[in-house]
């Protein structure tokens, strides 16, 4: 297949009103030919965007199989509106919501990458609270990051970052994957502790595959036990993939990945 077959135009919707509008870039694949199945939905990681390679490679799965696929930017990433400073866990969430609702699949398989993994659970819990919303089939977490803020940043945090969370409303730490420092505010730390799904049990009411890299310097693997245990209603797999770094995304794990995806299409 060549790859003019993933060439797509995004397309935007406006989510939020007033102020807090902003535009949001999403690119949704149609079903093709025979094929019968769950819309493939794409979560990204905090700054990632719907272009990475994870992305394009369920997109590049969706379209061999001819299953629909959705994927966007939250706000402050890639092709979307809005700053990125503005960004918490419930604003990500409203504009993934919104774009699932605005393009009305009726069944939906979620693929969500470190913090999509969080906005996963989360969009789980809000699609269970509605009558309009498509059926959940499964998901697939790759280094899921629920509740990251308050488990893995604000145990660890420096005094100089506890001063310019208080002073300035946001720190800044060396990212090991952009030339750019990753922002946190004070804004998404709050958020963060109201989104939490590490307190009780999670029903996502579909099985759940997770996969975990044993060497994640930034989503410890114990992570990823601690959040099976607050699944204890759902059909889940843990994968430890024992060389895997955070981002799973040499070839060797993107295969594990769409084989887990493959494995929960019904």
């Amino acid at each position: 297949m060549s790859d003019a077959n993933f060439i797509h135009d995004q397309q935007y919707l406006t989510v939020g009103e007033g102020e807090a509008a902003r535009e949001i870039a999403y690119i949704a694949r149609s079903q093709s030919g025979q094929a019968s199945g769950p819309t493939l939905v794409w979560l990204s990681g905090y700054r990632s965007d719907m272009s990475g390679s994870k992305a394009i490679e369920l997109d590049r799965f969706a379209a061999e199989n001819g299953l629909a696929c959705l994927r966007l930017d939250y706000s402050g990433h890639g092709l979307s509106g809005g700053k990125f400073t503005d960004g918490t866990i419930s604003r990500w969430l409203e504009e993934a919501l919104a774009v699932i609702l605005h393009t009305a699949p009726d069944r939906i398989l979620v693929v969500g990458s470190s913090m999509g993994g969080w906005i996963a659970l989360r969009l789980a819990q809000e699609l269970a609270k509605r009558q309009d919303g498509p059926k959940l089939e499964g998901m697939v977490l790759i280094a899921p990051a629920p509740d990251f803020t308050t488990d893995l940043i604000e145990p660890n945090l420096t005094k100089k970052e506890k001063a310019s969370l208080a002073d300035r409303g946001y720190f800044e730490e060396r990212s090991a994957y952009s030339p750019e420092p990753n922002i946190y505010t004070r804004a998404l730390m709050e958020d963060g502790r109201d989104n939490s799904v590490l307190k009780g049990i999670i029903e996502t009411g579909c099985p759940v595959h997770i996969l975990q890299g044993m060497k994640d310097p930034d989503v410890p693997y114990q992570h990823a036990m601690k959040l099976v245990e607050h699944l204890p209603a759902d059909d889940v797999v843990l994968t430890f993939v024992r060389d895997g770094d955070h981002r799973l995304s040499r070839p060797q794990d993107i295969e594990r990945i769409l084989a887990a995806v493959k494995g929960l299409i019904r």
